[in-house]
């Protein structure tokens, strides 16, 4: 029989090569799932955002500042060094088209385009562009009164 002390220093050292194989491939599992998970957040968020423009772009009159202030900031008129609801996001990433836009007519779009999304990882630290993102709807009655004749 051999004793304990001579099998745990044969040993020594096992673990320490273990976690050299097995730390790497778990860390990047660790970190793909973060970076993934935020991306996904940045995706609803983004959808989110256009849906909200257009949400308020349909029920207010014609103003695309506001419009593009609501994408971006939550808010029509945010106080200076607001920051953003996505980082990064941009008044100039948001597009407002008016299509015949009335009181029970026409529709409003905002799109949110070129918003790059940038990864925290320091080994990748590469952008990704998203795509765009669209929302539409048609005109309400609420917000204003039709022209008077």
């Amino acid at each position: 029989m051999v004793p304990r002390r001579k099998v745990k220093n044969v040993e020594r050292g096992a673990t320490l090569v273990e976690f050299a194989i097995a730390g790497p491939i778990f860390f990047t599992a660790v970190f793909g799932i973060i970076e993934f998970s935020r991306l996904l957040w940045t995706h609803n968020a983004l959808a989110d955002a256009a849906r909200q423009g257009a949400r308020y772009a349909a029920i207010t009159p014609q103003n695309t500042n506001d419009v593009k202030n609501m994408v971006v900031y939550g808010m029509t008129n945010p106080p200076p060094g607001a920051n953003p609801v996505i980082y990064g996001l941009t008044t100039s990433n948001v597009e407002v088209t008016y299509n015949n836009f009335g009181v029970k007519r026409g529709g409003v779009e905002v799109k949110i385009t070129g918003y790059q999304f940038t990864f925290s990882v320091p080994l990748i630290g590469a952008t990704l562009v998203m795509g765009d993102y669209r929302a539409a709807l048609a005109g309400e009655s609420a917000g204003f009164a039709p022209p008077s004749i």
